[in-house]
C-alpha cells in the first residue's frame, strides 16, 4: 500500500464519525451545532442543516474509506481508520458536553 491509502483511511475515520451526531440529530428533529452556524461551531444549526452536513461527512467519508482500501486484509488502513475514528470520537464528546447550555 502506498502512505496515501494510510491518509485516507484516517481521513474516513474522521468523516464517519463526524457524519454521525448530525445525522442522528437532524433526523430526530434537534438543532445541533455545525460549521454553519453563528458562531460556527457553538451555535445551533436546524436539523436540516444537521441532516446534510451528515450525509456529506457520510458521502466523503465512504470516498475516502473506499480510496484507502480499508479491510482486513490492510490492517495499516484499519488500524489509521480505527486510531482517527476513536480520536474524534472523543473529541466531539469533549467539545459538545455543554450543547444543552447553548
Amino acid at each position: 500500500m502506498k502512505w496515501y491509502h494510510y491518509v485516507a483511511a484516517f481521513l474516513a475515520g474522521l468523516f464517519l464519525a463526524n457524519s454521525v451526531p448530525h445525522f442522528v440529530n437532524g433526523v430526530s428533529g434537534n438543532a445541533f451545532p455545525s460549521p454553519f452556524s453563528h458562531p460556527p461551531g457553538k451555535g445551533l444549526s436546524s436539523p436540516l442543516i444537521n441532516v446534510l452536513w451528515g450525509l456529506f461527512n457520510l458521502l466523503v467519508g465512504y470516498g475516502f474509506f473506499l480510496w484507502g482500501q480499508v479491510s482486513p486484509r490492510h490492517k495499516g488502513a484499519l488500524l489509521a481508520f480505527f486510531v482517527s475514528f476513536v480520536l474524534i470520537s472523543v473529541m466531539l464528546s469533549l467539545t459538545f458536553v455543554d450543547k444543552a447550555r447553548f
